[in-house]
């Protein structure tokens, strides 16, 4: 038994040594392959660099053209020129009329009778709109000039006593004191007389004031008040009763306040309604006195001539020229580049050698509007100024125009 336990074992371990050793030899077999493999790419890589060196080495003895590719850099150029330079203050704002009225009535609310106006409808100065309740007034007229008329009867009397209390004393009847008492009684009568005349004229001028009128000529923009209705002037939702006269427009504006001292009165301004796609030239015939503390700005002003089509608060586009400089060198404000030294440009000068090469120069800006920027120093008219291909360019470097 143990014999044949043996013999088991030996030929476990015979199997077990011939299946390592088989992995073993495919293991080595695979490797030596792959060597192979990378040996044969490296030959075949090594070839073509070879062949690549060789057809750039002749290139670049047919194409002469291509190696100075290589080495010197396409551009854009302009000549320097001068210019007028104007500078703007771009704003928003509106058209508005000088004439607008908001009708309200002169002695307070008041229930509306009757209405004469439509919105929409032209009306004159002096026109009327409404009629309101008036009956207590009508009443207090009456009753002030029946009282007038008692009076003007009682001072008739009393003129009456007095000229025959002159007579008696003429003749030497009566007492003086009579006739003092009856030139007093008429005296006091002719002021009575005189003061209800006023006050007749005053309920007469209050009963006027149940008439509404235009103050202004032109258009009844709004009219949001039927016959019924309390008339005070100003609703929950605005006016009433709003009078636009177009005649004389204007077009105002809120600036910040940091342009107070850019601008001033008689500045000059262009102004655009882009809804009615026309530009007017105008002047600054107002600036308020006082900043406003919640938008930080103020008010300004310029007058525009009538137009039909123009309507206020149309929207406009307001441009206050604030700055201008007679034949500035003005160029585009996208070539300026900058460092740690400050602003720069390129321009295209020819070295010594004949050949163009780019110039790095320092530049002085001035006022900057839209694309284009003012030079105060280090530019002159004439001279090449790099405008397309100036990025990443170097001191000296080579440049051409053509290519």
């Amino acid at each position: 038994m143990k014999k044949i336990t043996q013999i088991s074992i030996a030929l476990f371990a015979t199997v077990l040594f011939a299946s390592c050793g088989g992995s073993k030899k495919e293991d080595a077999a695979g490797i030596n392959d792959k060597k192979a493999e990378l040996e044969k790419l490296k030959s075949e890589k090594a070839k073509n660099e070879a062949a690549i060196a060789k057809l750039q080495g002749e290139l670049e003895k047919i194409d002469t053209a291509t190696a100075n590719a290589a080495k010197v850099k396409l551009v854009a150029v302009a000549p320097v020129t001068t210019q007028d330079f104007k500078h703007y203050i771009d704003l928003m704002g509106k058209v508005d009329a000088d004439n607008i009225s908001y009708i309200s009535p002169r002695m307070g609310p008041a229930q509306v009778k009757a209405v004469y106006v439509t919105q929409g409808q032209f009306v004159k100065k002096g026109q009327l709109l409404l009629k309101l309740d008036d009956a207590i007034m009508r009443q207090s007229v009456t009753a002030a000039t029946q009282q007038l008329e008692g009076i003007k009867t009682q001072l008739g009397y009393a003129r009456n006593i007095y000229q025959r209390q002159q007579n008696l004393w003429k003749e030497g009847i009566g007492t003086e004191v009579q006739l003092i008492t009856a030139k007093t009684n008429v005296t006091s009568l002719e002021n009575q007389l005189a003061a209800a005349g006023e006050n007749v004229k005053t309920l007469q001028e209050q009963l006027k004031t149940a008439n509404v009128y235009s103050d202004v000529t032109g258009i009844a923009d709004v009219v949001a008040i039927r016959v019924g209705e309390t008339f005070s002037g100003m609703g929950n939702a605005g006016p009433q009763i709003k009078i636009v006269n177009t005649s004389s427009l204007k077009v105002v504006t809120n600036v910040p306040e940091n342009y107070l001292t850019r601008m001033r009165k008689g500045s000059q301004v262009q102004i655009t309604i882009p809804d009615a796609n026309k530009t007017v030239n105008s002047t600054i015939s107002l600036i308020s006195q006082s900043i406003d503390p919640n938008q930080r700005g103020f008010i300004a002003e310029a007058k525009i001539p009538y137009d039909p089509i123009l309507k206020p608060s149309q929207s406009a586009v307001v441009k206050i020229l604030d700055y201008a400089a007679a034949n500035a060198v003005v160029i585009p404000v996208n070539v300026i580049q900058s460092d740690e030294t400050g602003k720069y440009v390129f321009v295209l000068i020819k070295s010594s050698n004949g050949k163009m090469v780019a110039h790095r120069v320092v530049v002085t800006l001035g006022e900057v509007y839209g694309e284009s920027v003012e030079i105060k120093a280090g530019l002159k008219p004439g001279d090449q100024l790099v405008t397309e291909g100036f990025q990443n360019l170097y001191e000296g470097q080579s440049i051409t125009t053509t290519m």
